[in-house]
């Protein structure tokens, strides 16, 4: 009689726990769960600029909207390629995406090629994401990006697979008339791990794309030492012919002393990050996150110096995507002019 007792009692149990993980499943997919809804925001690996300033957003909502039933929490992934498909399948609610992976995923072109991605919209443009390719000086006679041919059959980190930063790198490479995959020996690591692959030269040179100053080459800066290291310059020319396909970049200047022993600017080129968002949620609780984000930019200019760049009278500038109902609400009630491309059909 005891051990049907106790079978009974487990059967229970585990029926309580089956009962409670589906309605927290549930909840997740609808992004509620009675009147508390809690979101996921999708960064990158730790070492770029994504996931800190995924993590101040999230910190910012959850403090700021805890009262109205609202709290974020970020989550590390492979990047920009991870994270839309984390959105395709409901596995998150924001992401962060570079503006060329949102564009090629929107127009089913390049890796998505026939297969345009639509289940995302976009909240606001956040900050520009900067090339850094850095290589040994010993092979930058120039200091100019056309200075990887002399890198070519050696081991160069693209990024992880899969990720915005291994996208973003083939395509200028590949525009500038490199090919990748033949040119070099690829790697395809994390940030930090590609700064420590640099430093202990299992890799001559590493693709960095994110908002200065980045963690990644501050370290490579600090521990390599800034005489034996070169971020690549681009000439306007090069410029416009990445520009080509996908025109996204601009010019971007790394002010001197960015980084440790960092005594000249660095002109090179940068893409718009955006927070992107799931289409299905809550057109208020988007323009609350919105509001809590651009009513509390000194939180997050603590946080990251990236966010120095978020501005609401930039917020709709090179969106690649059609906004979320609850961000065209947001800037018409602000006084943004939204464009007709980035209302959503």
């Amino acid at each position: 009689m005891a051990n049907l007792t106790k079978k009974l009692s487990l059967i229970l149990v585990m029926g309580i726990l089956f009962f409670s993980f589906t309605n927290l499943l549930s909840a997740k997919d609808t992004g509620t769960n009675g009147d508390n809804r809690s979101y996921v925001i999708a960064t990158a690996s730790p070492g770029g600029t994504y996931y800190p300033v995924g993590v101040a957003i999230a910190t910012l909502v959850t403090d700021k909207l805890g009262a109205d039933g609202i709290s974020m929490s970020a989550i590390t992934s492979a990047g920009s390629g991870e994270n839309v498909q984390l959105l395709k399948n409901h596995e998150t609610d924001f992401a962060i995406l570079q503006g060329l992976f949102g564009s090629m995923a929107w127009q089913g072109k390049g890796k998505y090629e026939g297969k345009p991605e639509r289940e995302m919209r976009s909240v606001t443009m956040l900050w520009e994401n900067v090339e850094h390719f850095v290589i040994y000086k010993e092979y930058a006679p120039t200091g100019n990006i056309m200075d990887m041919k002399n890198i070519e059959g050696k081991r160069f980190s693209i990024g992880k697979r899969g990720s915005g930063t291994e996208t973003s790198g083939k395509t200028i490479l590949t525009m500038l008339g490199f090919n990748p995959e033949k040119d070099f020996s690829l790697e395809h690591l994390g940030y930090s791990a590609s700064a420590t692959a640099m430093q202990d030269r299992r890799v001559v040179g590493m693709n960095i794309p994110a908002g200065p100053p980045v963690s990644a080459i501050t370290q490579a800066f600090a521990t390599i030492g800034a005489d034996k290291i070169a971020v690549l310059e681009f000439t306007d020319e090069q410029l416009q012919k990445v520009d080509t396909e996908f025109p996204v970049w601009s010019r971007y200047v790394i002010k001197a002393n960015t980084y440790p022993g960092q005594t000249k600017d660095i002109h090179t080129i940068a893409q718009p990050n955006f927070l992107a968002v799931r289409p299905d949620l809550s057109d208020d609780d988007v323009y609350k996150i919105l509001e809590t984000i651009y009513g509390n930019l000194d939180f997050l200019h603590n946080m990251h110096k990236a966010t120095y760049a978020i501005k609401l009278q930039r917020a709709v500038n090179g969106l690649p995507i059609p906004l979320h109902p609850g961000a065209v609400k947001f800037y018409k009630d602000h006084g943004i002019n939204v464009p007709a491309n980035l209302i959503a059909k």
